[in-house]
């Protein structure tokens, strides 16, 4: 069990000096997704410990602003509407911007999330001012594919080639998982690189008994085992596989989805053509402070996307306690581990996620025993173990620094 921080004292060792940390990322809230979660927890969480830290990000529209918190600052970049993914913004930092951003904040390192507009800018701001800039990869040629494109060869090797490219020209590299790692490394990665986990808060998601108000306000009966998905409806998710493995398991379950995107509309016809009124129900968007007691009204978590380098509900899920359901396809299978806390289909084969979902629900001691190996796999993805794991990274980086200069 991780012992929470004394109340009123930062966390971290206070013997260490602190230090100012640039966040940059080209996906934010309102957009819902991995990327605006991660760099919103790496950011508060930071500044939690005691550092300063400056998180540059788009703003939801043409005007920039600054919002300051202790020890953190917002600062949203004016940005203009990304035409080819739903809730994406491409925000606007012209060179000389950057480089009053990078002088005025000192920052002691940069770390940058994505290699689109305030990504790049922010690095070669950084650069030409000696700051070490760390790039975590978080993309998949999926992730920003228009949705209604098919999968192109060409593409995807252009995308390596703009992601390699840009992280080669960085101080240090990392990815969620070794899967993520070795797609970069295959590729041409050369700079220094290792594995840093995403984490999950290990605080607000954690098993507990169900809520009776929430289950009451999502409407989701407690008399049929409960199957829950949470994700962006976008293509590379492929909820239409979770829809059509649902109209194979029959009236006896309940599933439950939630999250919005460009997909919606379009998966709820479906669900309506395969007759799945009662049995599918789509939560929508749902806030932050009713996910965690959503996870444990669940009994099994299903997942089958085919674009995750490495999935932050499936690990939510995983610390709430549930047996997961995956597809075997890019790093799901270091989450989920076959027969120990879950299942692993063939991506796109719904009988096969219909049946492990079908043995789940029907047999609860499988599911205790699964729940126990999630609960003890997903400890080592500690959020607050691995933001001390991004101190040391950045104090290395920033000794090795002053020592070049």
């Amino acid at each position: 069990m991780i012992t929470p921080p004394a109340a009123g004292r930062p966390e971290g060792d206070s013997r260490e000096r602190k230090l100012r940390i640039m966040v940059v990322t080209d996906q934010y809230e309102p957009m819902v997704g991995g990327v605006p979660a991660v760099t919103r927890n790496l950011a508060r969480g930071l500044a939690g410990r005691g550092h300063d830290v400056a998180l540059v990000v788009p703003s939801p529209g043409r005007r920039g602003r600054l919002a300051t918190a202790e020890r953190l600052s917002v600062i949203y970049r004016g940005s203009l509407r990304w035409p080819w993914y739903e809730g994406m913004r491409l925000g606007c930092l012209p060179a000389s911007a950057a480089r009053t951003l990078i002088s005025s904040f000192a920052p002691d390192v940069a770390h940058i999330h994505s290699p689109v507009t305030l990504g790049v800018m922010a690095r070669i701001g950084a650069g030409r001012q000696r700051v070490p800039v760390v790039y975590t990869n978080h993309y998949l040629p999926a992730n920003v594919r228009p949705s209604t494109a098919p999968r192109s060869p060409v593409l995807d090797a252009l995308f390596y080639r703009h992601v390699v490219g840009f992280s080669n020209r960085c101080s240090y590299v990392t990815a969620p998982t070794a899967t993520a790692l070795r797609l970069l490394r295959e590729r041409g990665l050369r700079v220094p690189s290792r594995v840093i986990s995403n984490g999950a808060d290990l605080r607000a998601y954690s098993p507990g008994p169900a809520n009776g108000p929430i289950r009451h306000r999502y409407g989701l009966p407690a008399s049929r085992p409960l199957i829950l998905s949470v994700g962006r409806l976008s293509s590379e998710k492929r909820m239409d596989v979770l829809l059509d493995a649902a109209a194979r398991l029959g009236p006896g379950t309940q599933v439950a989805i939630v999250g919005t995107g460009p997909d919606e509309a379009r998966l709820r016809a479906r669900a309506q053509r395969l007759g799945l009124a009662g049995t599918v129900r789509f939560l929508g968007f749902v806030p932050g402070s009713d996910l965690p007691a959503i996870y444990r009204l669940a009994d099994v978590f299903a997942i089958v996307s085919e674009a995750e380098l490495q999935s932050l509900a499936t690990m939510e899920a995983m610390a709430t306690g549930l047996p997961v359901v995956a597809v075997d396809a890019c790093a799901l299978g270091e989450l989920v581990r076959p027969g120990r806390n879950g299942f692993l289909a063939r991506p796109g084969q719904a009988a096969e996620v219909a049946a492990y979902l079908g043995l789940l629900c029907s047999d609860p001691g499988l599911r205790a025993r699964m729940s126990a190996a999630s609960l003890e796999i997903i400890s080592a993805h500690e959020r607050h173990r691995l933001l001390a794991e991004w101190e040391s990274l950045y104090r290395m980086l920033t000794l090795a620094g002053a020592g070049e200069r």
